[in-house]
């Protein structure tokens, strides 16, 4: 059972959310205006620039997505953005203020990254006999490919954080020492076993439109 059937989550409840989602990342938007803050600008940015993402696949793709899996993706976008805020009034982001709010988005957007590359992958092991992953595999596939994006991301952050250091503007992003980096791997690492373990019952109708679009491709 699908967990919006669980939790009797209907199709128009979850557009509303995700409608709602991205109208609070203008808010955000329009909050680091305000403070002038560039983190705040660029991460809500490029929260609402994903959001559009769904929308985009279906106009030019034909790939409609699942309203569950566009609530997915603009929750990643989202809660990210919203932790680069923090409170009215309050001089400290969500995620310096609330220690466990960067593991939760490390694991909520590995999910979303672990959704893609399983998506791709198997689109391409049903699109060509050249390609055939055995599906016991596909839960390592799965592991590995977001650990090596989540070591990618640290080392965007590592940068990012070290330039901004080094020119004394404020960053982006911000990387909290070692440790820090330790406990994001481990929680992109639980993101990625989630969608392994129970996400990849969402995906099929995606998986079965992106496979529909190499077939067209290729003919």
């Amino acid at each position: 059972m699908r967990v919006r059937d669980r939790f009797s989550i209907s199709t128009a409840t979850q557009q509303r959310l995700s409608r709602s989602l991205s109208l609070a990342l203008i808010g955000l938007f329009a909050v680091g205006i305000e403070r002038g803050n560039v983190g705040i600008i660029v991460n809500s940015g490029v929260a609402i620039l994903v959001t559009q993402l769904p929308a985009l696949l279906e106009r030019d793709y034909g790939i409609a997505l699942d309203p569950a899996l566009t609530l997915w993706i603009t929750s990643a976008a989202f809660f990210h953005a919203l932790g680069t805020v923090g409170l009215p009034g309050s001089e400290e982001n969500f995620y310096v203020s609330i220690w466990w709010w960067d593991h939760f988005t490390h694991a909520l957007s590995s999910s979303v990254v672990a959704a893609v590359g399983y998506t791709t992958v198997r689109a391409l092991d049903e699109h060509t006999d050249e390609i055939s992953i055995p599906s016991r595999f596909m839960f390592v596939f799965l592991l590995l490919f977001v650990m090596a994006f989540g070591v990618l991301w640290e080392v965007i952050e590592f940068s990012i954080t070290l330039a901004a250091s080094a020119t004394g503007n404020d960053t982006i992003l911000t990387q909290f020492g070692l440790s820090d980096t330790m406990l994001d791997l481990v929680f992109d690492a639980i993101g990625a076993i989630i969608v392994a373990i129970w996400g990849t019952a969402h995906l099929t109708d995606v998986v079965g439109h992106v496979e529909t679009l190499l077939n067209r491709q290729s003919q």
